[in-house]
């Protein structure tokens, strides 16, 4: 079993609802006995979206895993397929749900269905800033810098995140 940490974010429809809907199918796996962490809710701008995307609600949340990565992988495909997540292939389209694997304990995977950890987690303020809530001393797979030092010393013009609410 690992600590899984997962990137949820949702820019149509009932965005709040449908990332709370998420947490809910993680927190109803996750092992028991075994802490459960959820970042506040963020609205972040979208990134490398089409023009006249909305703006995203963004969270992550950390549990114990049983599973493989693989299998993670398809629970979090069922969980986007479930909330009305809709594929055109349209890079960065909007999204009624994303539900990205971050990292699954120290694993690290270089496959074509699956990258663990996320390859541009170390990059994204709307995924550096949630984690850095609940884990902001996790040294990320393959990174030397500890989350928050990551999200201090990135260089973007990306929008910071802008908090909503601490309890979802």
């Amino acid at each position: 079993m690992r600590r899984a940490g997962i990137a949820l974010g949702s820019n149509l429809g009932a965005k709040v609802t449908s990332l709370k809907t998420a947490r809910d199918f993680f927190s109803g796996i996750n092992v028991q006995g075994n802490l459960f962490l959820q970042s506040r809710l963020y609205s972040t701008a979208p990134v490398g979206c089409p023009e006249g995307s909305e703006d995203y609600v963004n969270a992550v949340l950390e549990f114990t895993w049983p599973g493989t990565a693989e299998e993670l992988l398809l629970h979090c495909q069922d969980i986007e397929q479930k909330l009305g997540r809709v594929r055109s292939h349209v890079r960065n389209e909007p999204r009624t749900a994303d539900v990205d694997i971050i990292y699954l304990g120290d694993l690290l995977i270089a496959s074509p269905s699956l990258t663990i950890p996320h390859p541009r987690v170390h990059c994204r303020k709307f995924v550096l800033c949630p984690l850095a809530d609940i884990r902001p001393d996790l040294i990320l797979p393959g990174q030397v810098l500890t989350v928050v030092d990551l999200l201090n010393n990135l260089d973007t013009d990306e929008p910071a995140p802008i908090p909503m609410q601490d309890a979802w």
